[in-house]
């Protein structure tokens, strides 16, 4: 008899462990309140970068190469375009030195991952106009690029789908004794062999105390760029002392700006919220713009996204069991960069659902300190803190 499972969340890491276990024979049930790809989730963006560099980090470096893999794999076997190989290039500054670029690009030479270092001249080249101004260098990391990820996440649930998983529209609640070893969803409680929890930035509000993540507010906006401002051939950047990073025009909205602080200053109810813009960052987005290159000064502003990150104080994961439970997991904490690991986490879960690996004191639901020169996703955790 194959194992059963009850994943709650549609957002990429739930939809990618549903499409990996459903794959392998096991009885899935995928429970949302909204359906995949929907305008409340983190993942439904348009697009979101791939890149494999983590700092000195190989844990997400590794994970990041495996995905890139298994991306490819999942657009030959749906005749779906999903990963965009344009390249992307941190911007390093004159007072960056040992920065995370730089831990990067050791990390990335180490494990085998294609990287360049280019001086700002050949950095300069790579766009139709461009402004050095204080960078030093650039890392290029040519094998990554872009996501089209609200498809990507259609894709995978569809997929989930077609292999049997069952997709259940509806609010659920932990259940069970102990909690959250079963879930209740519209007067029903849904019993499996496993049950994943992976509902990003609802997790704090479904086990309180208990889920140390921090919801931060983030707009990012689309500017009407030149026609020869699209992605590829141009590579997506990064700069983290801007601190924006970008992706020029990918799916025909405009290239698209986004703060990488995620606004840390503002806390935000996902349920709730408001997701209408209110254009805080637009002119330091335009700015910036402006600036770099020096070509798009006035480009019209074609709209934006309020979306939140999910946010734990190291930026690492949390993949852990519920506490009294043998067969209850939490999974979240994006931090703005677990897009692009979902396939590859996907089969990493279920290894650790068949007691193949043992889960990472890393990613427990300890007590955690905000690690801002280290952390895998950048520079800019932006606050300080303890949880619970």
């Amino acid at each position: 008899m194959s194992e059963t499972a009850v994943i709650v969340g549609a957002g990429i890491f739930g939809v990618s462990i549903a499409n990996q276990l459903a794959g392998n024979g096991w009885q899935v049930t995928l429970v949302d309140q909204d359906e995949p790809g929907n305008e409340r989730a983190t993942s439904s963006s348009l697009s979101r970068v791939i890149r494999f560099g983590h700092g000195a980090d190989t844990w997400y470096t590794r994970l990041a190469w495996r995905a890139r893999t298994l991306w490819k794999q999942l657009e030959e076997a749906t005749g779906t375009s999903l990963l965009v190989e344009a390249g992307m290039v941190w911007f390093v500054h004159e007072h960056e030195d040992g920065g995370l670029a730089d831990r990067s690009e050791s990390a990335l030479r180490a494990e085998g991952i294609p990287v360049e270092r280019l001086t700002p001249a050949e950095v300069a080249a790579l766009y139709p106009s461009f402004d050095p101004g204080d960078l030093t260098s650039g890392v290029l990391e040519p094998a990554a690029g872009a996501l089209h990820a609200r498809r990507a996440v259609k894709v995978l649930s569809g997929l989930a789908v077609a292999r049997g998983a069952r997709l259940v529209r509806g609010e659920a609640h932990p259940a069970g004794d102990p909690r959250g070893s079963a879930v209740a969803i519209d007067g029903e409680v849904l019993h499996a062999d496993q049950v994943v929890w992976a509902c990003g930035p609802w997790l704090p509000r479904l086990f309180p105390g208990l889920v140390g993540l921090r919801v931060a507010r983030c707009e990012y906006y689309y500017y009407q760029a030149p026609p020869n401002w699209t992605t590829p051939p141009l590579p997506v950047w990064y700069d983290f002392q801007g601190p924006f990073y970008g992706i020029f025009d990918l799916d025909g909205h405009g290239l698209k700006i986004a703060p990488d602080d995620a606004e840390a200053d503002r806390d935000f109810d996902p349920q709730h919220g408001s997701r209408k813009l209110d254009d805080r960052n637009e002119p330091s987005s335009r700015a910036y713009l402006a600036r770099r290159f020096p070509a798009l000064a006035g480009v019209q502003h074609a709209g934006g996204r309020v979306c939140q990150y999910e946010l734990t104080p190291d930026n690492e994961f949390i993949i852990a069991r519920l506490p009294g439970t043998s067969n209850a997991w939490v999974i979240g904490g994006g931090s703005g960069h677990g897009f692009k690991h979902g396939p590859a986490l996907g089969e990493y879960v279920e290894r650790l659902l068949t007691g193949a690996e043992q889960p990472l004191e890393r990613h427990s639901l300890r007590k955690r300190q905000s690690r801002p020169a280290d952390g895998p996703r950048s520079a800019a955790a932006n606050f300080s803190a303890t949880w619970p």
